[in-house]
């Protein structure tokens, strides 16, 4: 159940970064409500799961979610560049997510 809450909370994590995003500084209201709402529940998942998880465990993964979320969020939506250099350095991350969540023991 741990490693679905921190899922979940990392998947918020790609929310609350595309909202800050759409947020101009926190200059518009309602993309800043979705924005701390959905960091509140992503905060609240990442405790939840590290109950049972390592905390550098859980962190790297949580970090790790948001990080590539929001790089295939960028590209998809919001037209970002779509390079070999960043496709590359986005599948490091996830080879480093599957070598700690292989390790953890959990």
């Amino acid at each position: 159940m741990s490693w679905i809450l921190l899922f979940i909370a990392g998947l918020l994590e790609v929310a609350w970064a595309a909202g800050l995003k759409s947020s101009e500084g926190f200059t518009r209201l309602w993309p800043s409500v979705f924005t701390l709402i959905t960091a509140a529940g992503s905060f609240v998942l990442l405790a939840l799961a590290m109950r049972q998880l390592p905390l550098g465990t859980a962190y790297a993964v949580w970090t790790g979610i948001g990080a590539v979320g929001a790089f295939i969020f960028g590209i998809v939506m919001m037209g970002e560049a779509l390079t070999v250099a960043r496709v590359a350095s986005a599948a490091l991350i996830v080879v480093g997510l599957v070598g700690l969540k292989l390790s953890s023991g959990h």
